[in-house]
């Protein structure tokens, strides 16, 4: 035969079959655990945390990708060795020997890293010391208390441990022992990692025990990690605008009373506005059954922007009152043609700036000619009667004017207040 055409043989084929002859593969029954029936085999666990990909309000979850490594001995795997070398191999020797079968509690999604090979490594020491490694990203619960969103600060935990049900030898703590490998310092960090929302603070392990009433103890290991939600976005996006719309409410107190084209649609501009901020907050949101302090911010800025409304009802109401009484009051009036107007109006100067301040420019020329008649008409009446129709005329029109006088500072001053109270519990 040409040696040109001569097929060489499959190196890779012949390095694994000496590979699983050195470490006596088909001598032992590698579905026990090693040293079955004696103590408990203790496996170390170390994290590297390579990213934080999401956290969902919605969906009460994470997701995180990370190398979880195992360490533990397994005498039959033990070889001699001339320079204490380790031996490195991928996936398809796992699925030959015995290894933790580790899980995530409250896990909802979980895979292994398969591009471009399976991200899976396993290295065997002489002494049959074990590393196995794996690529996962897992997507987790995370229980969260959304009562001070979003001025929030969340604790999310991922646990991870023995399996119990995929053997039919279901390890406990007898047989199997969890421990993070190097203490505290076994969870590992990439530093460039980051999220849009929130602010990592720290990364801890824990250890505890979990009880299963049908088959009994595990260990379990906890990784929880402390997140802080970043403020800005949502200052833009719902804070200010809320406080604008409510200030904007307020322009209206200082437009005439009788302007109602003016101060109608601002007002139920403002209110649909407000109703569109808290739809859309809420839209992104879970249907939880408590109320967040997002809401409370709202739902008070949207109070204050109804009360605006309802505050112009009042002086709108109180005002056509008032044009009533004018309009009986004139059908009672005497002629008053040829009346020396300048000791009269000097008589009556107080209600003519309490007017003028009242009803600003809008027909103000027509409407103080006709008030200023009519009150010289009431002072040159001396009847009881008449006397009290003045009297409560007057109270009224100061009452109007009042109201819009007084929501100038009220409006403003209530709603500073609320926000000092809500920053400094919330903060």
């Amino acid at each position: 035969t040409d040696p040109i055409m001569r097929r060489s043989p499959d190196i890779t084929k012949t390095r694994t079959a000496k590979s699983e002859q050195l470490l006596r593969i088909g001598n032992h029954d590698f579905t026990m655990r090693p040293g079955f029936g004696g103590p408990a085999i203790p496996v170390g666990v170390d994290v590297q945390i390579e990213s934080l990909d999401s956290i969902s309000e919605v969906d009460m979850d994470f997701t995180v990708t990370l190398y979880l490594r195992h360490y533990w001995k397994d005498e039959r795997l033990s070889f001699p060795s001339t320079n204490n070398q380790s031996m490195t191999f991928d996936s398809r020797l796992v699925k030959k020997i015995w290894v933790p079968d580790m899980f995530f509690v409250h896990s909802k999604r979980s895979f292994t890293h398969d591009t471009t090979t399976d991200n899976v490594m396993l290295r065997v020491h002489p002494d049959g010391n074990v590393l196995y490694s794996l690529r996962v990203t897992v997507t987790a619960m995370c229980n969260m208390d959304l009562s001070r969103f979003p001025l929030d600060t969340q604790t999310c935990s991922l646990e991870i441990e023995k399996s119990w049900y995929s053997h039919a030898h279901a390890y406990t703590d007898e047989d199997l022992m969890l421990y993070w490998k190097k203490g505290n310092n076994s969870l590992s960090t990439d530093e460039r990692i980051s999220l849009s929302q929130f602010l990592i603070q720290k990364f801890h392990t824990t250890t505890k025990l979990a009880f299963y009433s049908s088959t009994g103890w595990y260990n379990r290991l906890y990784i929880t990690f402390t997140l802080r939600r970043h403020i800005f976005f949502f200052l833009l996006q719902i804070y200010f605008p809320a406080t604008l719309m409510v200030m904007l409410s307020w322009v209206s107190f200082w437009i005439d009373r009788r302007a109602v084209p003016a101060r109608v649609p601002l007002g139920i501009t403002t209110v649909l506005t407000m109703s569109t901020i808290i739809t859309g907050v809420n839209a992104s949101m879970p249907r939880v059954s408590y109320i967040k302090a997002v809401d409370i911010y709202l739902w008070v800025s949207f109070v204050f922007v109804f009360l605006s409304v309802i505050e112009y009802a009042a002086v709108n109401y109180l005002t056509t009152v008032q044009e009533r009484r004018e309009r009986k009051l004139r059908d009672r009036l005497p002629c008053t043609c040829g009346l020396s107007h300048s000791g009269q109006i000097m008589m009556t100067s107080s209600y003519n700036d309490v007017d003028i301040n009242a009803t600003g420019n809008y027909g103000a020329t027509e409407d103080r000619r006709e008030r200023l008649l009519m009150q010289l008409a009431l002072e040159g009446d001396r009847t009881s009667d008449l006397v009290k129709t003045r009297n409560g005329y007057a109270t009224l029109l100061i009452d109007t004017h009042s109201i819009d006088k007084y929501s100038r500072v009220i409006f403003p001053g209530a709603y500073a207040l609320f926000n000092i109270i809500y920053w400094s519990i919330y903060s």
